[in-house]
């Protein structure tokens, strides 16, 4: 694998790409700049990715029809499962992310990235701005297998990059393939309490659970220092015990002595390259919020049309950085509008899942056909 170029469309994509970091690198746009540089990837991928040109043809939505974001056909995440969306052969791409394959089984989705410089780039101004919150560097732990251990993952690589660019020299990882690493962490946890070093620990849902077992079968609670925050992501997955949201917060807080306000939660996904915050879990469910490069509609799945306001839709998210595959994805994630964001409602049930799971049989007849 290597992060060059090769394919014919090649010198086109490494113009967007320069073009997507200088948009990404500004303080702030207006609808006009999205919807242009929107438009612009709509037109690349109808171009060169074949099945979504398809898929698109087959809605008569075309970059000739299409003049706005919010009409670029959104394509279920379970295309990714089914199809290669991506504008380059993928054996020239410099990652594939693929999904943890717990909806059906071993069948994963496979997210192609020709080069690392656009996800990068993403996270870390994102994360700069809703987790390190003007700090430059924090001790860091994280409760997530490694790159190495996970070379597939996209959050394996997330959070090596938060590591890499915002960790400490002593930050480390404290989930391997032995499993929790619970001495070291304890170590850890209690000279982050004693010295007044503020602590940042980072991962999975599900790895938290576990963690807080573990420390409770040994009566263990800590208080860590003012600066200290959590990050959790990706929900239980069948990982662990579920625990509902206000508990979950409520018990992370007593366990490590950090205000709800600093239990922080990210939600992204395998089949996007921008994440969403909160800006801490003080009530539930709190208000997600994304960079200027990627908008949000609460659609009905079978139509795609916006739901009206005030109603729950399913999630579809315009993510400019997702240059390679499809600009629009939908999910099968229930939200509620805010005024600068939305709130996850959980996933789609009863008629919301049939409308789903109607979606992605439109989309794969046409796809394929």
């Amino acid at each position: 694998m290597h992060d060059t170029l090769t394919h014919t469309s090649g010198l086109h994509m490494n113009t967007l790409v320069s073009e997507l970091l200088e948009f990404m690198a500004r303080p702030a746009i207006g609808d006009d700049d999205f919807n242009a540089l929107a438009l612009k990837l709509f037109a690349h991928q109808f171009a060169h990715n074949r099945p979504f040109q398809k898929f698109c043809q087959g809605r008569g939505q075309t970059p000739r029809t299409v003049k706005s974001w919010r009409d670029i056909p959104a394509v279920p995440i379970n295309g990714f499962k089914d199809l290669t969306l991506s504008c380059v052969p993928p054996e020239t791409c410099a990652r594939t992310f693929m999904t943890s394959g717990t909806t059906r089984g071993d069948v994963k989705g496979r997210h192609y990235h020709p080069t690392m410089a656009v996800y990068d780039a993403s996270m870390l101004r994102n994360f700069a701005q809703h987790v390190m919150q003007g700090e430059a560097k924090l001790r860091m732990g994280i409760l997530f297998p490694d790159e190495v251990l996970m070379p597939n993952s996209s959050l394996a690589h997330y959070l090596a990059l938060a590591l890499e660019h915002f960790g400490t020299p002593d930050s480390a990882y404290y989930l391997d393939d032995q499993g929790l690493r619970i001495d070291a962490l304890c170590e850890s946890l209690q000279y982050a309490q004693n010295s007044g070093t503020p602590f940042a620990l980072l991962g999975a849902s599900y790895s938290f659970v576990h963690l807080m077992d573990a420390l409770q079968a040994r009566g263990l609670r800590f208080t860590l220092p003012p600066g200290s925050r959590l990050l959790d992501t990706g929900g239980f997955k069948g990982q662990s015990r579920e625990i509902p949201m206000d508990a979950f917060y409520e018990q992370l807080s007593a366990t490590f002595g950090v205000s709800r306000a600093q239990c922080l939660n990210m939600y992204g996904m395998t089949e996007l390259s921008t994440q969403f915050y909160d800006a801490g879990n003080r009530t539930v469910p709190s208000v997600k919020r994304g960079p200027h490069w990627i908008r949000s509609r609460l659609v009905d799945p079978l139509t795609g049309q916006d739901v009206p306001a005030g109603e729950r839709g399913i999630l579809a998210h315009t993510d400019l950085a997702n240059f390679n595959s499809v600009v629009t994805i939908l999910t099968e994630d229930v939200g509620l509008a805010t005024e600068d964001g939305f709130v996850l409602l959980g996933r789609a049930e009863g008629a919301q899942a049939k409308g789903c799971s109607l979606a992605v049989d439109d989309f794969l007849k046409a796809a394929k056909a």
